[in-house]
């Protein structure tokens, strides 16, 4: 085990006693002490001053990197403490020193058995979100390296850019989830030890890249790239292959003659990809005032004389506004579509679960396709796993069916925030090596 990972490093020798003594029974994978120890709200959360190790941390911590010298027993006790400690309100992501999470170093560690039990809690918090009406950012603390994570990591954007965010609930409008509750009760008992809890870096900015927000910022298009004046990237040219793959799953062999509709228009990359294959009806969604200025300017393909272009009035069109709006005029017009793909920026899950649930019955030929960005949670594994779990019940509870293609990601100009493809953006969106393309049809 390196010295970093070692139970000298992670526990520190001004750890509070009663802190220590809950870490070192996690460490020790002693499922019958910590049972004892967990006897108040927020012990299995609680975390060591310094080094922001929690039980969860710790126990997973002490399993290290797979060996000949492993104990099936002891790696069957690790499982049982996990089980317990989150049985007990343990924060799934929570963050170290080192901005990881408990699943980060299960992953890091190579204990894939620890880390499902980690996914699966993910899974369990944000289904009671969502079930609560709220949703809230799968981001853990902060960090430089988590500076590229802002809200608008994920990808749903507002109408235009193309991420989708993270399942977060906000301040204003989540409840107070089992785990947000537990964290609350361990800060009351901490602070009447007179202790005060581990607090991660603080990133850059805690603002918000919310909807409204986005659509009164002004964007600029350069070097490949769409920023707004906070320098988060709305849309990068990185993704262009991964758009160009989205066409392939959502217009196979793309046919001619398809009805397609897109949400958010960004950079033009996928409209531009889809006016390639002479669709019958090409109709594009955008609300951001600079990128409809951007549209009608004369160096753009999508102006009037596009619109004009369509094989009848009406084929060809960029409505203008919200998308919750626009599709319901889509709806009471009677539009059905062979191919869908929406990649909005500044929104956060909960819409898109929206779309797909109210929009995609009614808009989506019962032979169509229905794609979106996939960006959620793309800041870490951990995160992006859960989401991809989260989506698909709920996609199946609209009565979609997703398979998911992997697609390798280059990150040699990725890997690195402010340098490569990330200088001149504030937070990168983006760190895995794999991208999973959602390709979604109707059940049946």
């Amino acid at each position: 085990m390196a010295d970093s990972d070692s139970i000298s490093a992670r526990i520190s020798v001004d750890c509070p006693s009663e802190i220590q003594q809950v870490l070192t029974a996690a460490w020790s994978h002693d499922v019958g002490a910590v049972k004892k120890l967990l006897d108040t709200p927020g012990k299995a959360s609680c975390q060591d001053p310094k080094t922001g190790e929690t039980p969860l941390h710790a126990a997973i911590r002490a399993c290290g990197h797979p060996s000949e010298e492993d104990d099936p027993e002891d790696l069957e006790a690790a499982k049982k403490t996990v089980y317990e400690l989150l049985l007990w309100g343990a924060i799934w992501n929570d963050v170290d020193d080192h901005n990881e999470t408990p699943g980060c170093v299960a992953q890091r560690l190579g204990r894939p058995e620890l880390y499902n039990l980690c996914v699966e809690a993910g899974v369990r918090a944000e289904m009671l979100f969502g079930l609560m009406d709220g949703y809230e950012e799968l981001s853990s603390g902060g960090e430089e390296e988590d500076e590229e994570m802002g809200e608008a990591n994920g990808h749903v954007v507002e109408e235009d850019g193309e991420e989708a965010p993270e399942l977060v609930a906000t301040d204003e409008t989540a409840p107070q989830g089992e785990e947000q509750q537990a964290e609350e009760e361990e800060e009351e008992d901490e602070e009447a030890d007179g202790q005060r809890a581990f607090q991660p870096p603080k990133i850059d900015s805690d603002v918000d890249v919310k909807s409204e927000n986005y659509l009164r910022s002004k964007l600029t298009y350069s070097d490949g790239k769409l920023v707004d004046d906070d320098g988060n990237g709305v849309m990068m040219a990185w993704e262009t292959d991964i758009m160009r793959q989205s066409v392939d799953a959502l217009l196979p062999d793309k046919p001619p003659g398809k009805r397609i509709l897109n949400i958010g228009f960004g950079m033009g990359i996928i409209d531009t990809m889809f006016a390639e294959t002479k669709p019958s009806k090409h109709h594009v969604i955008e609300a951001h005032p600079e990128v409809l200025e951007h549209i009608s300017s004369p160096a753009s393909k999508f102006g009037k004389s596009w619109e004009e272009s369509g094989p009848e009035a009406g084929a060809f069109k960029i409505y203008q506004g919200k998308w919750q709006e626009i599709c319901l005029q889509l709806l009471q017009e009677g539009h059905v579509y062979d191919a869908i793909y929406f990649d909005t920026f500044g929104e956060n899950y909960g819409q898109l679960r929206m779309f797909f649930t109210e929009f995609i019955p009614g808009l989506l030929d019962e032979n169509g396709i229905f794609g979106f960005f996939n960006g959620l949670g793309a800041d870490r594994k951990i995160c992006y796993d859960i989401y991809t779990k989260v989506s698909e019940m709920h996609l199946a509870d609209a009565g979609l069916d997703v398979d998911w293609k992997d697609i390798d990601v280059d990150m040699k100009e990725l890997a690195e925030a402010g340098k490569g493809e990330w200088e001149g953006v504030k937070r990168r969106y983006w760190t895995l090596d794999k991208y999973r393309l959602p390709v979604c049809t109707f059940l049946g």
